[in-house]
Formats: C-alpha cells, structure tokens, sequence
C-alpha cells in the first residue's frame, strides 16, 4: 500500500524574506544570463526551506531583448514559495531600472540583477523598494544560515 513520506523541513512562513540563496541557483542564473547574451535573461525565484531561495523557475512566454526581458507573469501557478525575480543586464549595470523599479514594487520580495560578465561576484539583490540587501550564498537550502540584519524592514 502506497504511504506519502511526510517532510520533516518546516515549510516556508508567511512575511519571512529570504537571507539566503543556494550556490546551484545563482550558478544556474549565471549560466543562463551568459547563455542569453548579448539579451536579457529573466526568472522567478522560490524558497524551498525557511529564508532560502532554492528554486529558479522559468516561465513559459518570457521574451528578452538587448534591453529588456518580459515576464508572463500569469503563466505562474499560484505558489506562495515565490519570492521574487532574477534577471540580468547585459551592459554590466548592477542597480536597478526605472521598469525595474515598477516590477520590484509590484511583485515580490527579493530581486537579484545579474550583470556582464555573469562571474559569481557579477550579482546583487535588492527589496521590493529597490534598497540593496544582502543575500548570503549557502551551499545547500539545509545549510545554517547566518543571522538575519536588523536593519532590514522587510525581515522577520
């Protein structure tokens, strides 16, 4: 007789931002940004365990361009894990655009801009407002993960 395993990890809560991203997701975000250029490369990002971002997700329709990269944000499955956006700038630019800014605003918790040449120090994320915060690289989602900052608002 087929018995579900239950899981012992505590699923994501409501309100908690993430502090941290797994190595293989920034790798696996890199590598498509350099696959895409000289286009954008665009997609979601999940939690898969408490504060950590362990998932990318791509979304089927997503365009991209030398300047830009189109979300089909309404391809998405109602999935309350997603967290935020990925996406990269060809140019090397690692702050934010005004469409960046309104994506940021309208949807999401975490961002992280990827910019030329896409190496492992060619990234930075920001908050729903646009404000750098800082993501720790974990080696796994079951990693310890450092303490949150208090000075971030958006923490919990």
């Amino acid at each position: 007789m087929f018995r579900p395993q239950r899981r012992n990890e505590r699923p994501p809560r409501l309100g908690e931002s993430p502090i941290a991203i797994t190595r293989s997701v920034l790798d696996s975000a890199l590598a498509s940004a350099r696959s895409s250029y000289p286009n954008e490369f665009g997609g979601v990002l999940r939690v898969t365990a408490p504060r950590v971002i362990g998932e990318l997700l791509l979304l089927p329709g997503t365009t991209s361009g030398r300047r830009h990269a189109n979300f089909q944000l309404y391809m998405l499955h109602a999935d309350l894990a997603v967290v935020g956006t990925v996406h990269s700038h060809p140019s090397g630019a690692l702050h934010p655009s005004e469409p960046d800014l309104r994506l940021f605003r309208g949807w999401g918790r975490r961002h992280v801009i990827l910019g030329a040449p896409f190496t492992a120090d060619c990234w930075r994320s920001y908050d729903g407002n646009g404000r750098p915060v800082p993501l720790t690289v974990v080696a796994s989602a079951n990693a310890p993960l450092p303490e949150p900052d208090s000075s971030d608002p958006d923490g919990a």
